[in-house]
């Protein structure tokens, strides 16, 4: 039985695409496609509007897919999120042209311009503007001041926005890409089985991509003290180096730990005594 995958064009797209090849599943699209090839005959991709992937898996025609949290949020789809892969971070704010205050829009109807039309509904109504909402289909931008006193959207850096003369005043919610399931999927147990088995290997693939592993070879002098200041995943792996007359000439010490601690970490192991110290990247992880 196949399972069914929707996945978005574009920026999440090439991210997904990748997150599936680092797995082990190649994927591939060509231009004008809308059905990728993929390299296992038990999944079915298609592309599709990362807005109509919610609304397709409530519907039962899909059985997972890639969209935005801020996507599921705006069109209410009643569908299980297995795994936030923290993709395409944005923020979903209110911006106003710079300038205009506050006060002076809360005393007029104001017009707002948006793609999240249920999001800036609920958002408007409980800071009680009266208001109008102009639905936008990209780049809305450039509404303001002409056509709308007020956007909606989503923003990464905020840069684009401050090019346009807008100010942010509201950071409404916070997205970013999920693996999300059909309800019905869920509950069909060969299903939920190929879902969770991509679940596990997508989160061995991205925890992977956070760590690196160190190999480095100590003296027995220093062994004891070197091992005990390294951090590791659960305890350092440790084998003995070949000595004459059976007496290890030092120990081969291996550890996998977080990126963002190898700089600060070399340094300090090579003045306890490291020596030939080895960098390299993980595939994946299992814990």
């Amino acid at each position: 039985m196949a399972l069914r995958i929707l996945i978005p064009k574009g920026r999440i797209y090439d991210n997904v695409a990748q997150l599936f090849n680092d797995a082990g599943f190649q994927i591939s699209l060509s231009d004008r496609a809308y059905r990728p090839s993929v390299s296992v005959d038990w999944l079915n991709v298609k592309i599709m509007k990362p807005q109509n992937v919610g609304d397709l898996l409530e519907l039962g025609s899909h059985d997972a897919g890639f969209t935005g949290a801020d996507w599921i949020e705006e069109s209410g789809a009643d569908v299980e999120t297995i795994l936030d892969l923290g993709f395409d971070k944005v923020s979903i704010v209110a911006a106003i042209p710079a300038g205009i205050t506050l006060e002076a829009l809360a005393k007029r109807q104001i017009v707002a311009a948006t793609e999240y039309v249920n999001i800036a509904e609920r958002y408007l109504r409980s800071k009680n503007f009266k208001f109008k909402i102009v639905r936008t289909y990209g780049a809305t931008e450039v509404f303001p001041p002409d056509d709308a006193d007020m956007i909606i959207d989503n923003a990464a850096s905020g840069k684009t926005l401050r090019d346009n003369g807008l100010e942010i005043i509201d950071t409404i919610t916070k997205s970013s890409t999920l693996f999300v399931a059909s309800k019905a999927a869920m509950r069909d147990s060969e299903k939920r089985g190929r879902i969770e088995e991509l679940a596990m290997l997508f989160k061995a693939v991205l925890d992977g991509r956070e760590r690196a592993m160190l190999e480095m070879n100590v003296s027995a002098e220093n062994y004891e003290a070197l091992v005990a200041a390294l951090p590791a995943m659960r305890s350092p792996t440790v084998s003995p180096l070949y000595g004459k007359g059976g007496v290890p000439a030092g120990y081969a010490v291996k550890i996998a730990i977080k990126r963002d601690e190898v700089s600060a970490l070399l340094p300090r192991v090579k003045l306890m005594g490291a020596t030939d110290i080895v960098e390299y990247d993980l595939r994946k992880v299992i814990p």
